[in-house]
């Protein structure tokens, strides 16, 4: 049983990777080509992901109740809506539910509405919230699939916390709109999401893998991840040759969130589709992780996070204020006190997330109830 969920769990990681790189890809598509059908091929890496990872768990919970039914239930399953299976199971399965009933609410927001609206918009929320339990079920389901020295249960951590991550931190990007839209106060928004919900990943990753490091390796990683979707990206485009409608689309809808990235990129002059922006800016949480790690999330994850959050702030802010389409919107001085604080609460508030989170999945894993002998 212990070979089957480790196999699920590596087969969920090998397919949230995929997905990961769909998403990648549908953004650049959406902002190159326009909204042109559901059926897109960024979306059937997405989709195919989240059916193969929903196959997978659904596959584990069925054998092991099944099994159940001769041999008792097996070390460390429990029962949820009458499947058999561990927590970490339970938890990746059901956010993966929600993942996929995203996708008919947002086909039908985008007949709605036409252009996409936001990546905030309610059906996007969904998907995303569904995807981050799943990777908080694949941490925990790695917790119980092996023992705590064993390094392919470091790795597991690390490679699901970087994709936990990324995700957490593709959510800032919508973030630059309002900075650009409204200056003042709002040129911190991003600095702030940042700082509230980049520790909620790589807090826990640090107290499960008992390392020191991992938040630093956990930051390059998902750099890398991101390296990789934007080859996949130009790599797609490249050979499907799709034939661009955003001109249109942009003139339909002058006032939508991807024209203003256009309008954003064209002040900056730089292209509105690049293959390697998203980790250029990822990059910008190394240093900040590494002052996480300095001070050591493991033991003081909110005196960590707080130093995160001012070197994160420190760091995106400076290099927002070196962007041509963001000198205009340059906080004053009152407004600067201001994001200062409410930067550092929120930093506060990710390491009191990413403490719980991590003491809730630390819980003894189904390997510690199993035994050695089935290593």
């Amino acid at each position: 049983m212990q070979g089957w969920r480790r196999a699920l769990l590596w087969g969920m990681l090998a397919a949230k990777l995929w997905g990961g790189w769909g998403l990648t890809w549908d953004i650049r598509w959406h902002l190159l080509i326009g909204r042109d059908s559901f059926w897109i091929p960024p979306h059937l890496l997405i989709y195919s992901a989240v059916v193969v990872v929903l196959a997978l768990c659904l596959a584990t919970l069925a054998r092991e109740t099944l099994l159940a039914l001769h041999g008792g239930p097996a070390p460390g399953s429990v029962r949820r809506f009458g499947l058999l299976g561990t927590p970490g199971t339970h938890l990746a399965c059901w956010g993966l539910v929600v993942t996929l009933l995203a996708a008919p609410i947002d086909d039908l927001w985008h007949r709605l509405f036409g252009l996409d609206v936001t990546l905030w918009s309610p059906p996007h929320l969904l998907g995303l919230t569904g995807s981050q339990i799943n990777s908080a079920g694949c941490l925990l389901l790695a917790v119980e699939a092996y023992p705590p020295d064993h390094s392919a249960r470091r790795f597991a951590l690390l490679l699901g916390g970087a994709i936990f991550f990324g995700t957490f931190h593709l959510l800032l990007r919508t973030s630059l709109l309002w900075a650009y839209e409204q200056g003042g106060l709002a040129f911190f928004y991003y600095p702030l999401l940042g700082a509230l919900l980049l520790p909620v990943a790589l807090v826990p990753v640090a107290r499960l893998s008992a390392s020191r490091w991992a938040p630093a390796v956990v930051v390059a990683l998902a750099v890398v991840i991101d390296l990789v979707g934007g080859g996949i990206a130009r790599a797609g485009f490249d050979f499907l040759k799709p034939t661009p409608a955003i001109e249109e689309a942009l003139a339909r809808e002058p006032a939508s969130p991807i024209a203003t990235f256009h309008r954003i990129a064209k002040e900056n002059g730089t292209p509105a589709v690049t293959y390697t922006g998203n980790a250029r800016a990822i990059m910008l949480a190394f240093l900040p992780a590494l002052a996480l790690c300095l001070v050591d999330a493991r033991r003081r994850a909110v005196l960590a996070t707080l130093a995160f959050a001012a070197a994160y702030f420190a760091l995106v802010s400076w290099h927002l204020a070196q962007l041509p389409a963001f000198r205009s919107r340059l906080p004053a001085a009152p407004e600067i006190a201001v994001g200062i604080a409410l930067v550092l609460i929120a930093g506060a508030l990710g390491g009191i997330i990413g403490r719980w989170l991590g003491s809730a999945l630390a819980r003894p894993p189904a390997y510690g109830i199993i035994g050695a002998a089935h290593d």
